[in-house]
Parts: C-alpha cells; structure tokens; sequence
C-alpha cells in the first residue's frame, strides 16, 4: 500500500507570503516521510484554491523536492491554450526529472469557467480536444500550428522525460467514469464512500482486464486511491478537537465559490468533521485508531493507493508535521502490508 497527499492548498489566516513558504516546507516533509506522490487543486478567485497556476507552484515543489512525485489534480484544461499546457508539463516533467504527473479535468464549478469567458456548456468537448492536443504532441514529438501559410507541423524543442507521456490521473465519482478511465489506463482517485469507492475500482479492474487482453498487453492495474481527511496525534481526543478546528474551516473555503454565486454543490461535503468520518472519508486519533479505520476502509474499499489530506483548513505548521510525523513512523508500518 502506497501513500500519497492531496491538497487543496486552501487559505489560512497567514500572511501570503509565510503561507507559501510553510506549505513548501510541508510538502518537503511529505518526501522524508515516505510518500509517494503529491497532488494539488486548481481554483479561482476563491481560498479553496492558493495555487490557481498549479504550474507555477508546483515549478517550486519541483525544485524543493528529489524524489517525490507531483503533479495537479486536475489542470481545468479548458481554461488553457493547449499548445501553452503542453509546454508547461515538459518543462515541469524536465525541471523534475522525470516526477510528474498530469491530471485533466473540465471543471467543477461553472462559476471559475465564466471567469474566463468560457461558457460551461462547451467545457467537456474543450477538456477532450485539449487533452488529445497534449498527449498527441507528446507521443509524436510534433505538433500542428497555425503559419501564415496555413498550418505547419513543429517539432517540440522541448518534450518529456517520461515516454510516451507523464502518468495520467483522473477523479472518479462513478462507475462509468471509471469505466472511462479504464479504457485509457488512467490512474484514480475517489473522494466518496467505501461501498461506492469500491464499485467503481471493481469496475474499473473488470475494464482494465477486458482492454488487456483484448490488445494483448497483461493486466497491469495502475493506482486507485481512496481519500481520507486525516490528522494523527499522540493524544486521539485532542487530535479530533483539533481535526474539527481545521475542517470547519475548510468546509467555509470549500463552499465559497458556491455561496457567493448562490448555487449548490452536487458532491457536497457535511459541515461536520465528524458526519465525514461516519462516511468514511475523514479520520483523526492516535496512530493505532487511525491505522485501525484506514485498514478497514483501503480493504474494504479495493484501493491499492492511499490518499491523505494531511494539511488543511487552519492547522498550523507544528501541528501538519507532527502529524505527519506520527503518521510516516507508526500508521504507514501498520498499513503498509495491506493487499487489494
């Protein structure tokens, strides 16, 4: 069982400028802990959202970091030029090594659409043409642009480390979204119930096998993670006290966008730390409660991938990385034999 982070990189109380640097140093301490892979949101004009060029924050994730891998969960990909996204993964691939991983998504709320002139309808045939522009320039190593002549087919000057492209990611909310990513190998990550969780990794397992064979390449599954909200503490009453401090303010951050422009969130979220862990998707205790709940919930659910959200709302930064801390030395061991 693998471990990674995800991280809406959603505003505190601190100063812009100290936010940055602390959220650096976090995500420096997701590498010395073991994990694996780190993912970050993109949003707009809202505090759900302190890396809304995901690019630009990760380009300093890439320099802070060796060895853990990186990358947006998701790029609103009708929100760019395709041939400008293109250039910034193989810059961000290059400037990393070879560390990371791409997610695409058409974007959720249709408000950050507007901002920039797009009109939401039109959002899914954006988010599939850029998409094939992207992974079409990165397999042929060319790329088809307007000339004064017409259209003339460049040669990237600059491409990926990794071939025939960066892993791709996909958020899944449905059995027939995963059964879409199956089809193309995507890796996933689901931010809903057990029980839902794990219909959609059975279907996707059960896609994955059909395509295989059908193409004749093995059955290699790639990562399906299940998301969990966690905060680990010595003290199990103290760190719920304190999970449900953070959440609450999180959750105000998560429904920003949604209360400023009056309209409701479809995959909503409780506004109670606690109604969260009754569904499964929040923990917070000592290292043996929480690796007791997340054992239940990765075999119950079939994940092979393990996504926290270790920093949010207003935690400070002693209290991320003491979590964190406990979390790498005595629920990973704990966990770490777990099979789907």
């Amino acid at each position: 069982m693998q471990v990674g982070v995800f991280d809406h990189v959603d505003k505190s109380d601190l100063p812009v400028t100290r936010y940055y640097e602390e959220r650096l140093q976090i995500i420096e301490a997701f590498e010395k802990a073991g994990f694996i892979s780190y993912h970050c949101a993109e949003h707009h004009l809202s505090p759900i959202g302190m890396a809304p060029s995901p690019s630009v924050f990760l380009s300093a994730v890439a320099q802070r970091t060796r060895k853990l891998r990186f990358g947006p969960m998701i790029f609103i990909s009708p929100l760019y030029d395709p041939l400008r996204l293109l250039q910034e993964i193989c810059m961000l691939d290059q400037m990393s090594g070879g560390r990371f991983e791409m997610g695409f998504g058409r974007g959720a709320a249709a408000a950050e659409l507007r901002y920039f002139h797009r009109d939401p309808k039109n959002a899914p045939q954006e988010h599939e043409a850029a998409v094939k522009f992207v992974l079409d320039a990165l397999r042929d190593g060319s790329v088809d642009v307007p000339s004064a002549s017409g259209t003339r087919r460049m040669p990237l000057t600059i491409g990926a480390v990794q071939t025939p492209h960066p892993p791709i990611w996909y958020g899944v909310h449905s059995v027939e979204s995963a059964e879409r990513a199956a089809r193309r190998g995507y890796h996933l990550v689901s931010l809903d119930k057990v029980d839902e969780t794990r219909a959609y990794f059975d279907r996707y397992r059960e896609v994955r096998n059909e395509t295989s064979a059908e193409n004749g390449n093995g059955t290699g599954i790639p990562k399906l993670g299940f998301s969990n909200f966690i905060v680990v503490g010595r003290d199990g009453a103290k760190a719920r006290e304190v999970a449900r401090r953070a959440y609450s303010r999180w959750h105000q951050n998560f429904y920003y966008t949604s209360r400023t422009h009056g309209y409701e969130i479809t995959l909503g979220r409780p506004a109670e730390f606690d109604e969260m862990c009754a569904q499964g998707k929040a923990v917070a205790g000592t290292p043996f409660e929480v690796a007791e709940s997340l054992k239940g919930k990765l075999e119950g659910s079939g994940a092979n991938y393990l996504v926290g959200q270790f920093a949010f709302g207003d935690l400070s930064l002693t209290e991320t990385l003491e979590s964190v801390r406990l979390f790498s030395t005595e629920v990973m061991p704990a966990i770490s034999a777990i099979q789907a």
